[in-house]
């Protein structure tokens, strides 16, 4: 995964989370939640492991 696939995920879920807020639907906007988190994960791991290979 690469940083800017983490980004784009963080991305598609906060549209999701957006969503679910203004629409009332809980599901979505948790499902959102989840998704901007795990790109947040996968940004974070992608700068971990960059500054760990030079």
């Amino acid at each position: 995964m690469s940083k800017a696939q983490g980004k784009a995920k963080q991305l598609k879920g906060k549209a999701k989370d957006t969503t679910g807020k203004a629409t009332g639907n809980r599901r979505l906007q948790a499902e959102g939640k989840a998704e901007e988190l795990h790109g947040k994960t996968q940004e974070a791991a992608e700068k971990i492991k960059k500054s760990t290979d030079t």
